[in-house]
């Protein structure tokens, strides 16, 4: 039996057009909220709203005309976001305001619209899509990095500002995702076997992880069932953030039981 805790309640899911937003406009909408998708393309069989999140004037609007659609507006979930390859010598000043401006000054366009229309919902939430790679060193990955790493800032510090506002805010921290820029990353590699199996071994469970299991997570933070939940980093990574395990070809160490 499906659980429809959104029923009633309208919710705008950025970079929907495919992978974790798709999946998580599909499983809001099927546990019964009124999705519209925001995206610079549009989306399949739901709601879209076009907009380059660049643009503020753009973005303000296209959030006005969900919240008129709907009547409302009760959940953000700020998914869109870009991927960067490179040491800080290898992106130039261009890509670095570039992957900013979107992955995290995006966020702040689209909660800033939202905000007069979340306040005046009794369950209002914005779930922002962070990554591992704000807790771990990942090598080659110092610009994408520094951009979750100031999101996940970002949302703790939004949390605080906007709790007394009735407006709950937290993240999801993804591993490596099954999804485009995965494949993509995966497909211009020289060697794209052996790619997709480092990606998956530096997992501690051994695999990618989904995009459904990503959009479980910020469901979860979005539902008016978790009205005491904000401020909240939750990871979604395979252990990647906390596990340390020994190379499979050894045996794991054992300990003795405590007294």
């Amino acid at each position: 039996m499906t659980v429809r805790e959104f029923d009633g309640l309208a919710a705008v899911v950025t970079g929907a057009a495919s992978g974790i937003g798709a999946e998580t406009a599909r499983l809001l909408a099927e546990r019964g909220a009124r999705v519209a998708c925001l995206d610079r393309v549009a989306a399949p069989d739901l709601p879209s709203f076009v907009a380059d999140l660049a643009d503020d004037a753009a973005v303000r609007t296209a959030v006005d005309r969900i919240a008129d659609r709907f009547g409302g507006l009760d959940i953000v979930v700020n998914n869109a976001g870009i991927g960067a390859v490179g040491t800080v010598a290898d992106n130039d000043d261009a890509e670095w305001h570039r992957v900013l401006d979107v992955n995290v000054v995006g966020a702040v366009r689209v909660t800033r619209a939202a905000l007069p229309h979340l306040r005046r919902s009794r369950h209002a939430a914005v779930v922002n899509t962070c990554s591992v790679a704000a807790h771990v060193g990942l090598p080659d990955r110092a610009l994408y990095s520094a951009s979750k790493g100031a999101l996940q800032a970002l949302t703790l510090a939004m949390a605080a500002d906007h709790v007394r506002d009735g407006i709950r805010v937290c993240c999801v921290n993804p591993g490596t995702v099954d999804g485009p820029w995965v494949r993509r990353l995966v497909a211009g590699a020289a060697d794209p076997d052996a790619t997709l199996t480092a990606l998956r071994a530096r997992q501690p469970n051994g695999r990618l992880v989904t995009a459904s299991e990503v959009a479980t997570a910020i469901a979860y933070l979005a539902s008016p069932l978790a009205g005491a939940t904000t401020g909240t980093v939750l990871a979604v990574d395979g252990g990647m953030q906390h596990l340390r395990l020994p190379p499979a070809s050894l045996s794991p160490v054992v300990t003795p039981d405590p007294e």
